[in-house]
């Protein structure tokens, strides 16, 4: 492949992801709070609906977080070389989750003040409750700059051999990129925008080409070349002639 292109977040991308992250740090500081307060305040028997409404209120908090986090991080990945950074940025809601949830499970199960009726409730839920976060938190694909990188080229390969150009479209809150500005996915839309695919990956972090747009332009390419294929035989069977008569 030709003109390899390297990813590089933009600087809107890098001071989005920025923001998100700071939101989710807040909603996991809240979270991890809101643990402390259960474990000092909440395991008793008589606050065991009390117990259950802060396991709940944990959990949304720390699945916010993780959301936030990975959106942050397909703006603006780590690197895989960093085996360490890499590991500990997008795995990082899955860590927050067992921080938020290990501590008060262990709390309940080994409190030896609460019955064995509130000690089996209150511990089944803040359980259901970690794995559910933990796997919320998992990032079971990744992004990286090395992975950005390939899929750009790869993109810009398939645009560029059906259309000869590098030129995509995407919409504001848009997730794929289009060849077509009037693709009906977007057509009518407000903040379409056009530019390469480098650079739709380095402003949204887009790594997906739309289907219907990729569909329509490999049968105009099909067409096209066919009707120049067509033009060459025609011109060649006329040369033949010419050349008998």
């Amino acid at each position: 492949m030709t003109n390899q292109k390297q990813f590089v977040a933009s600087a809107e991308a890098k001071g989005k992801a920025k923001q998100l992250r700071l939101f989710a740090l807040l909603a996991w500081v809240i979270a991890i709070g809101g643990e402390v307060f259960a474990i000092l305040k909440l395991i008793h028997d008589d606050m065991l609906v009390w117990l259950i409404v802060a396991i709940v209120a944990i959990l949304g908090l720390t699945i916010i977080g993780s959301l936030l986090w990975k959106k942050a991080n397909r703006l603006d990945p780590a690197s895989e070389k960093d085996k360490f950074k890499f590991f500990v940025q997008n795995q990082l809601g899955a860590i927050i989750a067992v921080l938020a949830f290990l501590p008060l499970v262990i709390f309940i199960l080994s409190n030896k003040e609460i019955d064995g009726k509130t000690k089996g409730i209150a511990g089944a839920i803040a359980g259901v409750a970690l794995l559910a976060a933990t796997i919320f938190g998992i990032d079971f694909n990744p992004p990286s700059i090395e992975k950005y990188t390939e899929e750009i080229n790869a993109q810009t390969e398939v645009v560029t051999s059906l259309t000869d150009t590098d030129q995509v479209y995407w919409a504001r809150q848009g997730t794929v990129n289009h060849i077509y500005e009037d693709c009906q996915h977007i057509r009518g839309r407000d903040g379409v925008t056009f530019g390469t695919v480098k650079e739709s990956f380095e402003a949204k972090g887009i790594s997906t080409l739309c289907k219907t747009c990729e569909n329509r332009a490999r049968k105009e390419y099909e067409a096209k070349h066919l009707i120049d294929v067509e033009d060459v035989l025609e011109t060649t069977e006329d040369s033949e002639l010419e050349a008998v008569e």
